[in-house]
Order: structure tokens, then C-alpha cells, then sequence
């Protein structure tokens, strides 16, 4: 467990949260274990069984078929295509730029000593792409454009069988192999291991709700799974050149995803962050969405002020927020001081909504302090880097000895022979 922000020196809470954004999962945890032992068991009925008792709809048929997925594209209405098809295009190009970073390697370390690796796409992927309080429309392009992008052969959608058609639509134009309408924990059981209609995959990614983060924690080892995510963030650093309405408009357009949305200000100027808790309790009386923002806002909002830069930098690091935005005089300065978080948000005009929609870089981010010691979802997470070797004559001439004296000082006289019977075989 992190330290509180209030013991680093310098920094006061002017607002704190009243709960922990940390989920419970203590008491979900035995259901979802039943679940995915039930559809291991019984695989498609159960799943027609769980969707019947969650989601009160129980489809004819689990999987989405062409001509449906085709309609649904036909249904969008022209603009929300075109901006559907913008987002495609920009997270495409920029997994396109991210895997161009990642090159094979093939290096000769000594003489005869080859060494390298490869750049291999998995080969089956399960996105999971969640129902929620709002149909939305970038996620199914966050996670399946990335794995088109880096060569999966198998990419495989999940979404809650009552999704907007629109989701629909997003799966198949962002480049879905197969889409099912299976939500929950079951979703992730069936991807996980398989049943009649749904194959099984070899890692699964995408947001969802503690069941279906739970449930990704619970088949993890079987398959590989990006990340365990809880409710979303958004943190401000802040200085005196800030602006509270905007800072206060971007902590309630995050705070609008769900009534745990982690939001907050972390400012070197007392002024701005008065002006700030103002602005969003004003700001609240006319957002159509307050009944879910406000909650957030008053259970998980936090202000702190700091006596310093340095202090407002070590407290941000110890949040490592999901979206951190940098509203300074300097922003990018500021954030060359900055480690810990999800992703980064330079500037006043760079506002997390860009990136949550269109703009190219994957929402779909560490929580809870996982920016500590990872990134986001991204199209490195799509494929896998495996080394290889190969030595000649002078590669075993070189290894070979000090392998062998190894091995005999671990007691290990099975390795001691293999390394010694290359190099008895070479050639004199």
C-alpha cells in the first residue's frame, strides 16, 4: 500500500477523498470463480445461462454474424462514421510509427558468438470491449487497431449483448475477426479456454468492470492479459498560470465515466486551487451528467497544495495518475520531471478527451498506481520479443569453457557434458 500524498513534505490536502479508489474484490471474488468454472464445464449453455441471469437477454446466437456486422456499419449515420473512421486512422498511423520502433536484432556479440531477436505478433487476441453507463465508441478501436496493426491473425471481440449497435459497427470497421455479444466474467472465461462457438485466444486485453477485472486476474497464467484495471483518473499539475474553469471542465469530463473516477489538482498556488474547487461545484449545478460526476467528485476529488515544484512533482509521481495533465508556465519542462503515469497530457490545448476519443494514443491505461511500473496498452503489447542464437567454430571455442567450469561448480554434470560435446566436435 502507497503512502498518502498528505506525508510528503510540503504538501497539503485542501480536498481530500472520503474512499479508496482501490476495489473490494473480496466479495466478488468466489462468483467469478464459479462462472469461469461453469463455462469451462458447460461452455456455450452457461454463457446463454449468465447472459439470461446479468443481462436479461439471452441472443439466438452468440456470434455476430457478416451480414449483421455489415448493417450495423450501414446504420451509423454519415458523420459518426467519418469520425469513427478519423479515430481508426489515427491510432492505426500511430501504432504503425510505435512498431516501426521495434526492430529485430541480430547482433555478433564475439567471434562466432550470434545473438538476436525477433519481433513475433501474437497470434490470437480477445479484446474485450465493455457495455457500460455509455455506449462508447473509441473502445473497440483502442484495442483491436493495434493488434491488426501488429499482425495477430486471430482478433477476437467481446461485448455485452445489449451494446449499441454502434459498438458493433466500431469492432468490425476497426478490424474484428469474430465478435460475440458475451459480457461479464463469462466473456473472459470463454476467451480464456474456449467452448464451441468461441476460440480460445492467448492474451486478452480491454477495460471493464470488477468482475471483468477480476475475472482477468483469475485466468491470467492460462492467458497472458494486459493489464488489471480499476476506475479511471485524471490528475492536474498545476502553477499559477493556470486556468481553474478549464482545469475544473477536463476533472468533471473524466470524473462523467463513473461515479469511482479518480479526479484531482495538485498545485503550487493556494489561489488556483481555491478557484478550481469552486469552479467545479459551479460548474456541477448545469452538467447534464452530475448525478455520476458529481459523486466521483465528492467520494474520490483531492486538491493539494504544495510548497514547491519539487513537491507538487513527488506528489504527482506518487499518484502516478492514469491521464496527467501539465497546466504550467513551462509545460514541458515540468513534464521532463515527471516518471510516474499513464499517459501525458503537455500543455492546456492537450486535453485527455482528445485521447480518450481520436487523437492516435490508447486510452486504455494503468491504474491505481500501476503507471509506477508500466505503460498503457499499446501495439508493443500485441507482440512478442524472443531471442534466438546460433555459434560457430569460434563462438563454442569462446563459451564453451567457462560454461563447462560453471556447471561443474553448480554440480550440474548434465550441463557440463552438453557444453563440453560441442566442443569435442570441433574440427581441428
Amino acid at each position: 500500500m502507497q503512502e498518502p500524498i498528505s506525508s510528503i513534505p510540503g504538501v497539503e490536502l485542501l480536498k481530500a477523498p472520503i474512499r479508496s479508489a482501490a476495489a473490494d474484490t473480496a466479495s466478488i471474488e468466489a462468483g467469478v470463480k464459479s462462472i469461469i468454472a461453469a463455462v469451462r464445464a458447460e461452455g456455450d449453455a452457461a454463457i446463454s445461462e449468465f447472459s439470461r441471469r446479468f443481462d436479461g437477454i439471452a441472443p439466438p446466437a452468440l456470434e455476430v454474424g457478416l451480414a449483421e456486422r455489415e448493417a450495423a456499419v450501414d446504420r451509423l449515420d454519415p458523420q459518426t462514421r467519418q469520425d469513427t473512421e478519423f479515430a481508426i486512422a489515427n491510432v492505426r498511423a500511430f501504432a504503425e510509427a510505435q512498431l516501426a520502433t521495434i526492430l529485430p536484432l541480430d547482433v555478433e556479440l564475439r567471434p562466432g558468438v550470434h545473438l538476436g531477436h525477433r519481433v513475433i505478433p501474437i497470434e490470437a487476441i480477445g479484446a474485450y470491449v465493455p457495455g457500460g453507463r455509455y455506449p462508447l465508441l473509441s473502445a473497440p478501436i483502442m484495442t483491436i487497431v493495434p493488434a491488426r496493426v501488429a499482425g495477430c491473425a486471430e482478433i477476437i471481440a467481446c461485448l455485452p449483448p445489449s451494446s449499441n449497435p454502434a459498438v458493433i459497427a466500431g469492432c468490425h470497421l476497426a478490424g474484428a475477426t469474430r465478435i460475440f455479444r458475451i459480457g461479464g466474467a463469462q466473456a473472459i472465461a470463454a476467451m480464456a479456454f474456449g467452448t464451441a462457438s468461441v476460440p480460445a485466444v492467448d492474451k486478452i486485453v480491454g477495460p471493464g468492470n470488477a468482475y471483468v477485472n477480476e475475472a482477468k486476474r483469475q485466468v491470467f497464467g492460462h492467458v497472458g492479459i494486459d493489464q488489471l484495471a480499476g476506475p479511471s483518473e485524471i490528475f492536474v499539475v498545476a502553477d499559477s498560470s493556470a486556468d481553474p474553469e478549464m482545469i475544473a471542465t477536463d476533472l468533471l469530463a473524466q470524473a462523467e465515466h463513473d461515479v469511482r473516477t479518480r479526479v484531482g489538482l495538485i498545485t503550487t498556488d493556494r489561489a488556483l486551487a481555491e478557484a478550481t474547487i469552486c469552479a467545479v461545484e459551479r460548474q456541477l449545478a448545469d452538467l447534464p451528467t452530475a448525478d455520476v460526476a458529481g459523486p466521483a467528485w465528492r467520494d474520490y476529488g483531492e486538491v493539494a497544495v504544495c510548497v514547491s515544484e519539487e513537491a507538487m512533482i513527488a506528489c504527482s509521481d506518487r499518484i502516478a495518475a492514469e491521464h496527467l495533465q501539465v497546466h504550467t508556465a513551462n509545460p514541458h519542462a515540468t513534464a521532463a520531471k515527471l516518471r510516474n503515469f499513464g499517459s501525458l497530457f503537455i500543455g492546456p490545448l492537450s486535453s485527455v478527451v482528445y485521447s480518450d476519443k481520436c487523437s492516435g494514443t490508447n486510452h486504455t491505461l494503468p491504474t491505481l498506481g500501476a503507471g509506477r511500473y508500466t505503460g498503457g496498452l499499446w501495439v508493443g503489447s500485441y507482440v512478442k520479443i524472443c531471442t534466438q542464437q546460433w555459434l560457430d567454430a569460434a563462438g563454442v571455442s569462446a563459451i564453451a569453457p567457462p560454461a563447462i567450469r560453471q556447471s561443474a561448480a553448480e554440480g550440474l554434470e548434465g550441463h557440463r557434458r552438453a557444453a563440453a560435446l560441442r566442443l569435442e566436435h570441433i574440427p581441428t
